[in-house]
């Protein structure tokens, strides 16, 4: 598969979370060229603002393999990960990180990963389904506004 089709199912997740009535972020972690894991933003439903979709899909993606290092999965988030979501990215390991919308209120993965020196830098993919991300998001914003 294409990282537009494993975008394509991290959007999907994205849906539930907009579904669910929580902002519509999803994520999915591919290892080996098959999904481990999925997420959805559920900071609302779970009363936890940890319940980000990347922190779910990567709790869910170590429980499978059985161990927190995450080398050679892909992340795939249809927003830049959050500062905290990228300090899970780089503990993990994950090897490569593909997102869709660019986050515009806060600093995420790429602006931290220019900014700090660690042992681990994941390649980094962006704008991958970036209008319909964006858009996603917009729309919800949107209509919580209105």
């Amino acid at each position: 598969m294409t990282d537009i089709e494993y975008m394509e199912i991290a959007y999907q997740q994205a849906e539930l979370a907009r579904e669910h009535d929580e902002v519509p972020i999803g994520a999915i972690i591919v290892k080996d060229n098959k999904i481990i894991s999925k997420g959805y933003n559920q900071k609302e439903t779970m009363n936890d603002v940890t319940a980000h979709a990347e922190m779910i899909a990567i709790r869910q993606a170590c429980q499978k393999l059985g161990t927190w290092h995450l080398d050679g999965c892909i992340l795939y988030s249809t927003l830049e990960p959050c500062i905290m979501c990228s300090g899970a990215i780089i503990q993990s390991r994950i090897e490569k990180v593909v997102f869709g919308a660019k986050g515009e209120r806060w600093h995420g993965l790429t602006e931290y990963l220019k900014c700090h020196k660690f042992n681990h830098y994941p390649q980094v993919v962006e704008g991958i389904l970036k209008e319909k991300c964006s858009s996603l998001l917009t729309q919800y914003f949107h209509l919580k506004r209105n």
